[in-house]
């Protein structure tokens, strides 16, 4: 099997909520939504419709969300694992510190960015559901 792509799907508890920290604090976008009625698929949400699934993309990113309900059911492996699992999401871009700074003044709980030792400054938040994003940029070695 060769592979092509890596999209990460996340149970969460709280399609809208979500949705709406993604898109409020790191410029994420909707894609597609599904209800919970799962008859069809739709590009916005609407006020006062549950939903089960949703995928967002940023640049070169994506992720879907699923309500955990559904992701147990569907992806019956998880079925005894909870939300915010011991995993963390790593994505690597430029524009670091105004990102950065723009992140602490809107409150989201963000680490100090550190310079590692392989030369790359870098810093995680945790999302509205547990999860653990980084955030990467290459510096240059002078940069301290």
């Amino acid at each position: 099997m060769k592979l092509s792509k890596l999209t990460p799907n996340l149970a969460v508890a709280d399609i809208r909520k979500t949705v709406q920290f993604y898109g409020e604090n790191l410029g994420f976008e909707l894609i597609m939504a599904v209800p919970v009625t799962q008859d069809g698929v739709e590009q916005q949400l609407s006020d006062g419709k549950e939903y089960v699934y949703a995928m967002l993309k940023k640049d070169g990113v994506e992720w879907m969300f699923q309500r955990s309900d559904s992701f147990h059911e569907d992806v019956v492996l998880a079925e005894k694992t909870s939300i915010g699992a011991s995993v963390s999401f790593y994505m690597e871009g430029k524009g670091m510190d105004d990102f950065h700074a723009e992140l602490k003044n809107k409150g989201v709980q963000v680490t100090e960015i550190k310079r590692t030792w392989y030369g790359i400054k870098e810093f995680y938040l945790k999302d509205n559901n547990g999860y653990v994003l980084g955030f990467a940029e290459e510096t240059e070695k002078s940069e301290s």
